[in-house]
């Protein structure tokens, strides 16, 4: 395989990024590999292969002549720039002017969702049918229309008896 740039020499350093969901390769040859600054740390960023290039220089300018450092971990922006990580979960907060403009253009905003385990879900969506069915059963009490009372007290049993059988997330 041939460097993408010179196209003479055989590519020996291989790069990949993704970018907006397609994958895009580089093969260069070890000359041109080193005047990219690839192999050497002062030229070369890992945060900016990882995040785009530029990236690091916006952290860097977002604290513009300020040396941030870490008080838990010690961890630099400089230590950053090299690395593409960061050293402990305190440095997310210390950096975080910097950050926050990294993981917008990263991910589709910067707090963390995550997802929710389907048993628990259930179980949670059977609290939420208990609590509204309790509302209503209060309702229809203080309408004084006994006999809707009677068929929520009824939905209501069911429910409670949904919410604590084992499939609902509740261990025996």
């Amino acid at each position: 395989m041939l460097c993408d740039i010179c196209k003479q020499n055989v590519a020996t350093v291989h790069l990949t990024q993704m970018v907006e969901g397609k994958t895009k390769k580089v093969d260069l040859c070890e000359a041109c590999s080193k005047e990219k600054g690839v192999d050497d740390p002062t030229g070369f960023s890992l945060a900016d292969l990882l995040l785009g290039l530029g990236a690091a220089q916006e952290m860097a300018q977002a604290a513009a002549g300020t040396d941030l450092k870490c008080p838990a971990c010690g961890f630099t922006q400089a230590d950053f720039k090299k690395t593409g990580r960061l050293g402990c979960a305190d440095c997310y907060t210390t950096f975080a002017e910097g950050l926050e403009g990294l993981l917008k253009s990263m991910h589709k905003g910067t707090k963390h969702i995550g997802k929710i385990p389907q048993q628990l879900q259930q179980h949670k969506d059977c609290a939420e049918k208990l609590d509204r069915l309790q509302k209503q059963l209060e309702k229809a009490i203080s309408d004084e229309d006994f006999e809707q009372a009677a068929v929520l007290r009824d939905e209501i049993k069911h429910a409670r008896e949904g919410l604590d059988s084992p499939a609902a997330g509740q261990t025996p």
